[in-house]
């Protein structure tokens, strides 16, 4: 069964515009099985996994496109980065005798640091790179796409289409995680994260020459899914892992490129100093993360001690899908200051200032009591959202509503 994507209608309007498409995103969120879908029937389709393929590609680029030709979809591009430069090449030869060249190529891969090296050299001005993530809340209930904008209009817009859950269900859906193939197919959770796991150690994070001991990057990554949405400290990691900190920041580099963290970076203003300048981690598949914790059902996750950090992960991760399925980069931030006054999420849009802050509760008290600290950023602060389990959007007070976290 194919759940269909927000990011098609993107990929196919981009494509009429740029020469190459490229869509990243960590191993089994549907890249392959989106692009194969939308394509048209003379588009080609390959893969750098097929050894013959990939030998050809390293030892003759013109030779390999020569034969495939154009259009063409080029799965795990990342295994021959090199033939960008022939890309660029035919790319441009078509532009040059008048011809049209949009859409020629579309690319797929799962290690984005590898596929980005050379992309901005070679190919500025003539590719459009998309995200994509595990399914979102928005895709698995079959609601229309439609960009998470922090604006009163646009919230209340959202709640048309919005389908109420209850706690138990969220906490489900959280355990379950948003990837295709587990959701469609009917396979045995453990199985498939275990080696979901397994895979992406030993295929993407073994061709790393970074990364020494799998089994303390395996460590690093539990002790990482421990503490989705919270600070990064990256000297306590590097002391329970037993690495250094230089490696704690490219390990989580590789995390961040391969689609399976998210960073979030603390606000800044020059106004103040005040501001605490470490950013959170979150797991961009709640599901994943579940799992490398060994939460053992919904249940137990629930009324567990990580029951408030996987709930704000959830809400953060399904704002992070939403702006990736539009296209867009996130653009939103934390804040907190010295004093330890925090504020969830900050969406800065010109002059305004929109605070969100996440609880688990349904109908929370003092949600909103870290909102006026924001006032000596002199900005305008517009009304604050507590994005919670309420049943519908209500105000709390004058100048903040309550917000049902399963309409984002």
């Amino acid at each position: 069964m194919y759940i269909q994507r927000h990011l098609e209608k993107q990929i196919k309007k981009a494509s009429g515009y740029y020469p190459v498409i490229m869509v990243c995103g960590q191993r089994q969120v549907g890249k392959s099985t989106m692009l194969n879908r939308i394509r048209e029937k003379e588009r080609r389709y390959v893969t750098l996994d097929d050894g013959t393929a990939r030998r050809l590609a390293e030892k003759d680029p013109a030779l390999f496109f020569e034969t495939y030709g154009s259009p063409l979809l080029i799965d795990e591009f990342q295994r021959v980065p090199s033939l960008l430069l022939e890309m660029k090449r035919i790319v441009d030869q078509k532009a040059l005798a008048g011809e049209d060249n949009s859409g020629m190529y579309w690319l797929t891969g799962s290690q984005k640091f590898h596929m980005m090296k050379n992309v901005s050299d070679s190919l500025a001005g003539r590719i459009a790179v998309f995200d994509m993530s595990s399914l979102s809340a928005a895709e698995l209930d079959g609601r229309k796409a439609c960009f998470f904008h922090p604006s009163m209009e646009h919230l209340c817009e959202r709640m048309q289409h919005f389908q109420p859950k209850n706690i138990h269900e969220i906490y489900q859906r959280i355990f379950q995680g948003g990837m295709p193939k587990l959701i469609s197919a009917d396979l045995d959770r453990e199985r498939y994260y275990m080696d979901y796991v397994n895979t992406y150690l030993e295929r993407d994070i073994k061709e790393l020459a970074s990364v020494g001991k799998l089994s303390e990057f395996y460590d690093f990554l539990v002790f990482l899914a421990a503490r989705t949405s919270m600070e990064l400290k990256y000297s306590e990691i590097a002391n329970a892992i037993g690495i250094s900190s230089p490696t704690v920041k490219e390990w989580l580099s590789i995390l961040e490129r391969s689609g399976i963290i998210f960073i979030l970076r603390p606000y800044f203003s020059n106004i103040t100093s005040r501001l605490v300048k470490t950013p959170k981690l979150y797991f961009l598949d709640t599901g994943l993360a579940a799992y490398l914790c060994r939460w053992p059902d919904a249940q137990t996750l629930e009324f567990g001690a990580m029951d408030g950090a996987f709930f704000e992960t959830y809400v953060v991760s399904e704002i992070i899908k939403n702006y990736y399925n539009a296209g867009k980069r996130p653009d939103f931030y934390y804040y907190r200051d010295v004093d330890g006054k925090e504020v969830d999420l900050l969406f800065t849009i010109g002059n305004k200032l929109y605070p969100f802050e996440i609880k688990k509760a349904k109908s929370p008290n003092h949600a909103d009591r870290n909102f006026s600290v924001l006032n000596k950023l002199k900005m305008d602060v517009q009304p604050g959202i507590i994005l919670c389990m309420a049943d519908e959007m209500l105000p709390y007070s004058r100048d903040t509503w309550y917000f049902p976290a399963a309409a984002i």
